[in-house]
């Protein structure tokens, strides 16, 4: 937690004081913006290890802020909305959201799920010693953290990619979602339901040719999902 600093983007001043005061309390280090156009001032300064947005900002919202954020790198974000819809939940994490927290919310609650994301961040990558996955227009590296497909090399989020390593580490094995949310996040606590079926959504949309007829990974209706080599 030492040196851990989290960004704080949210308009309501007095929630954003409050939130500030639990996680420095905590033992974090907090920088707040109100706006949208301050925030991304701050994220030109240097990364922070997670953001916590706001989505109804002044200035730029925080959709736009999530998709510029995940154009360049795989920073952790918790939403905190009014929005309390599923379909609002399942757009947030198709957008790339790490959490999604509905207002109102215990200040308690929010520093449990700050810790809960950062865990997750921070678990560590495959062995150094593992092997580059290979296979038919697709290639994995372990150790870069790289995925190429057909020559054409992919940004994915850490998530992401520990998902598609661990289905390509265990071809043609099907998963159910309690399996994975195991496996690849490593806790279920403060997990939102459809954040496995979001993940392999966005890697089928970046890693096959056509995501309605993927090439490697593929729904077990009704069990879970396998990696066909």
């Amino acid at each position: 937690m030492q040196g851990t600093t989290i960004l704080v983007v949210e308009d309501e001043r007095s929630i954003s004081e409050v939130v500030t005061l639990y996680l420095t309390r905590s033992g974090y280090q907090v920088i707040t913006a109100h706006d949208g156009r301050a925030a991304l001032q701050e994220l030109t300064k240097g990364r922070p290890d997670l953001i916590i947005l706001d989505l109804m900002l002044p200035e730029i919202d925080g959709w736009e802020i999530t998709r510029r954020v995940r154009a360049e790198g795989a920073t952790p974000i918790i939403m905190l909305t009014a929005r309390r819809e599923e379909s609002d939940r399942i757009l947030g994490l198709e957008m790339g959201a790490d959490d999604y927290v509905v207002k109102p919310f215990s200040p308690q609650e929010l520093v449990s799920r700050v810790r809960a994301v950062l865990r997750r961040a921070q678990q560590p990558p495959p062995s150094l010693h593992a092997q580059t996955l290979t296979f038919p227009g697709l290639r994995i590296d372990p150790v870069t953290r790289l995925v190429i497909v057909n020559d054409n090399e992919l940004m994915l989020t850490a998530k992401e990619f520990d998902l598609l390593w661990f289905l390509a580490s265990n071809p043609r094995r099907v998963f159910n979602r309690d399996q994975l949310l195991d496996n690849v996040w490593g806790e279920t606590e403060y997990i939102d339901p459809s954040t496995v079926t979001v993940h392999v959504r966005r890697l089928r949309e970046k890693i096959e040719a056509d995501s309605s007829d993927p090439r490697y990974i593929h729904t077990v209706w009704g069990v879970g999902y396998k990696f066909e080599p």
